[in-house]
């Protein structure tokens, strides 16, 4: 919702300015077709030689994120905390009763509670070979602290990708928008005979290509970079509270205190309170009994 209100903000304030300012919107309208089919086909076809199929794709559901946000929210954290700690308290309670769940989450009784976690492949598989890890002896907490941070940062890396598209396009586009505008001075020269009013309009129409890379640089394709950027990073903290809790479960703290610890790690705008975790932990000691 946001996102969209900026946008409308951003329409209304350039070209209302403009209009108030006297201009008109005939020049910019009959140009702006053209100008857009060759700034908006050249940025297209640089964006299609320099991602492959893959990234292309992410960067086209990534766009939506501009609107819709984080995927992750304050219960989704929350859930996660909880669903840490069933899994941590039942490893410490019957070692072999957990490698049910961490081999086959779909079919595990405990990640089912959990759907939204369990449609996150990534987020499944750092907490499974986490703890299929401790129970395979790997259980130096500073060896798997390394090993997780470098996944995680390859994640992000990766995940990265559609923000640095998007940036790169942003930083090409006031570049493309000076080749339309020297091709319509190009056209503008051939008709040097004409009367000068003819000449102004097709002046006009010519800067129309550099207006229209520049705003579409800075005023729209340079913020969806940004807060695709601010997304995708917001995000990936869900991931580093898998770490922080499963590294502190290997350092032996107390199971509640594992929990404290991912707790405190969650970002403040997402931070379940001491008192909510406490009260859905004891609907999960409860439903568990």
């Amino acid at each position: 919702m946001i996102g969209i209100i900026g946008i409308i903000t951003i329409f209304v304030m350039v070209f209302g300015g403009y209009l108030l300012a006297g201009g008109k919107m005939g020049i910019v309208l009959q140009a702006l077709p053209f100008e857009l089919m060759m700034i908006g086909g050249a940025a297209t076809g640089a964006f299609l030689i320099s991602n492959d199929k893959s990234a292309i794709k992410q960067t086209a559901k990534d766009i939506a994120r501009v609107f819709k946000g984080p995927k992750w929210s304050h219960s989704d954290y929350r859930d996660l905390l909880c669903l840490l700690f069933e899994l941590i308290r039942l490893a410490r309670q019957n070692p072999v009763a957990i490698e049910e769940h961490i081999e086959a989450p779909k079919d595990s009784a405990i990640f089912s509670r959990y759907p939204k976690i369990l449609g996150d492949a990534e987020a499944v598989a750092l907490i499974c070979d986490t703890l299929r890890s401790a129970s395979m002896n790997y259980d130096d907490p500073h060896q798997v602290e390394e090993v997780l941070e470098k996944r995680i940062d390859a994640n992000l890396h990766h995940a990265l990708h559609s923000s640095h598209a998007l940036q790169s396009l942003a930083d090409g586009l006031p570049a493309l928008g000076i080749v339309a505008a020297v091709l319509g001075i190009i056209k503008t020269m051939g008709s040097i005979d004409q009367p000068p009013e003819v000449l102004g309009k097709l002046i006009g129409g010519a800067l129309v290509g550099t207006f229209l890379g520049v705003f579409l640089a800075y005023c729209l394709v340079g913020p969806f970079a940004a807060k695709v950027k601010t997304v995708t990073e917001d995000d990936g903290h869900f991931y580093q509270l898998i770490r922080e809790v499963l590294v502190a479960n290997l350092h032996a703290h107390a199971t509640n205190i594992c929990i404290e610890v991912g707790r405190q790690n969650t970002p403040s705008h997402c931070r379940p309170s001491f008192s909510e975790l406490e009260e859905a932990l004891k609907t999960v000691k409860q439903s568990a009994a």
